[in-house]
């Protein structure tokens, strides 16, 4: 499927499924085509090429009939900030045509943790309160896919686990789950997750088997003193990326396999001994959906900058 606005190719020739009671990640930088992918998929913008199913539906035709199989919570999910919580749950119990929609509008502000607060008006609820909301109203017409564009982007930490642990029970109970996400600690909780960059899907895979595929070294450093020993790392050639993490620096190096991970782990703390840094440890550390991330990304456009420079 390739989606175009005017010359900008947002979505480039992606093939992709989602499997019956999975949670899918979609993960990419801003303009890498998440958000456009959700709206094919729900109808709301048609494929400028190839097919589209989505619960066994072709959205654009028949939307109506798809947005009572599918829950969509939009990055601006507009909840009404005059209406209290029960109130907001009922007009879209409504909408949906819901019959008998009370009984599980109490099972959903219970799921939630809402029911305390049902009287109250959604402009006084925090944000975290106000993704709950919206959660129960994309779900109380009971959908089988459930869509989400970047859910707890802005929620605070507390929140944005509370969150999770709601789509953790939901994945449980079997419903399919897609959504979009800035956040690759978020990632790790999917089944699957989709590495998009400028509109092309880069890989698809479980977690684990994704950062098995990294094919560069990453090294975890502790040693003091900590900002010396990140400028001394820059200035190092096989040095790529560096993170840090408190006391702790992860460094990438480029061009050398992780097969060969210990060794240079060993090399290195014997250099920066010998620089006169107090080293704690220097260690092959298990790269993370990021490293993973970044790796992918930089070795689609080092081709690309290369015939650039042709």
């Amino acid at each position: 499927m390739s989606r175009r606005y005017g010359d900008l190719l947002a979505v480039d020739d992606l093939s992709l499924d989602v499997r019956q009671g999975e949670m899918l990640g979609l993960i990419g930088p801003d303009g890498a085509g998440k958000t456009t992918t959700l709206k094919v998929v729900l109808g709301l913008l048609a494929p400028s090429l190839g097919q589209v199913r989505t619960c066994g539906l072709e959205p654009r035709a028949r939307r109506r009939e798809l947005s009572q199989r599918v829950g969509y919570l939009s990055q601006k999910f507009s909840l009404y900030g005059d209406l209290s919580v029960d109130e907001n749950v009922a007009f879209f119990a409504e909408i949906h045509g819901v019959a008998d929609w009370k009984p599980r509008r109490e099972s959903l502000l219970g799921m939630v943790r809402m029911t305390p607060f049902r009287e109250r008006l959604a402009d006084r609820l925090s944000g975290g309160m106000k993704q709950k909301l919206a959660l129960a109203c994309t779900l109380i017409h009971t959908p089988e896919l459930l869509v989400l564009d970047e859910p707890t982007t802005g929620v605070d930490p507390v929140s944005r686990r509370d969150f999770w642990k709601l789509l953790t029970r939901l994945k449980r109970d079997g419903l399919t789950i897609l959504l979009t996400t800035p956040y690759l600690d978020e990632a790790e909780r999917c089944e699957r997750v989709a590495f998009l960059d400028r509109g092309r899907l880069l890989d698809v895979d479980t977690p684990d088997a994704l950062r098995s595929r990294a094919d560069e070294a990453f090294l975890e450093v502790v040693a003091r003193p900590r900002r010396r020993v990140v400028d001394y790392l820059r200035q190092r050639p096989e040095v790529s990326e560096l993170e840090i993490f408190g006391e702790r620096v992860h460094a990438t190096l480029a061009g050398v396999g992780r097969a060969q991970a210990a060794d240079r782990a060993r090399a290195l703390a014997a250099d920066l001994a010998a620089a006169g840094f107090e080293v704690e440890a220097v260690r092959a550390s298990t790269p993370s959906l990021e490293d993973v991330f970044i790796q992918k990304i930089r070795s689609r456009s080092e081709p690309q900058a290369a015939a650039g420079r042709a």
